[in-house]
């Protein structure tokens, strides 16, 4: 490698660094309007419920919720491994997680890492493979979300459960006049250097989801794909092959 190559990939993982630290700021700042938004935004509930349903998680089992902001969805999967399971919740940002460690105080279950869902150093903390992951609203975070669902896929292996849930335009005809209310929405509570890029962020959202749930096709046998919340929510899970 050449000096000059080296250069270059140390000035990359700089900038990475740099923008992670910005969302973090970002997410923490404003954990208490997304957790408000996480609870009492129409529909919801049901997503929640559903997303839960979809893992077909059973008592004692072993869950993972990558990146699980203030922790909206983790009660919802203490109660069906119950309290002789285990649920981790990981996410990067420190004040999400302090709202998510108040949310699960009387939940002994859960446990919180401060972690990037991309790297999760979950494994080397548990007995086995988890049994299910779930991720919530957070593809459309990541650079590679094809890589990060499939490193998903590896981490619970073969007969492991995915589930992805997902915000985005409806493809529903009488609730598409809401669309740009919906990207302006995105555009709001993006984190500063997305929110000022030349493309639309619902562009990069739509390319990320799309390659996050064709990650999920392509490693699991799919079981479950719904819309709900006016179509903008999509629930998609699915059993790594």
């Amino acid at each position: 490698m050449t000096a000059e190559q080296s250069g270059s990939r140390s000035r990359a993982r700089s900038r990475s660094r740099s923008r992670s630290a910005v969302a973090q700021s970002f997410y923490t700042r404003w954990a208490t309007l997304y957790d408000a938004l996480a609870r009492r935004a129409p529909g919801v509930g049901s997503v929640r419920t559903e997303a839960a349903d979809a893992l077909a998680l059973a008592p004692g089992e072993t869950v993972v919720e990558m990146g699980c902001g203030t922790g909206a969805n983790l009660p919802y999967l203490a109660e069906r491994v119950g309290p002789e399971g285990t649920v981790v919740g990981v996410d990067f940002s420190p004040g999400v997680l302090d709202v998510a460690r108040e949310r699960t105080r009387e939940f002994p279950q859960v446990h919180l890492v401060r972690a990037d869902a991309t790297r999760p150093p979950v494994a080397g903390d548990l007995d086995a493979s988890p049994d299910a992951v779930l991720g919530t609203f957070v593809s459309g975070m990541f650079d590679d979300p094809a890589a990060a669902v499939s490193s998903w896929a590896d981490l619970v292996g073969s007969g492991g459960r995915l589930c992805l849930v997902d915000l985005a335009e409806t493809t529903v005809p009488r609730w598409r006049p809401l669309n740009p209310a919906f990207r302006a929405l995105v555009r709001a509570t993006a984190p500063p250097g997305s929110r000022t890029m030349r493309a639309s962020p619902t562009k990069l959202l739509n390319r990320r989801l799309v390659a996050a749930h064709r990650a999920l096709e392509s490693r699991c046998r799919v079981t479950r794909e719904t819309t709900h919340a006016l179509g903008f929510a999509r629930v998609r899970a699915g059993v790594v092959e």
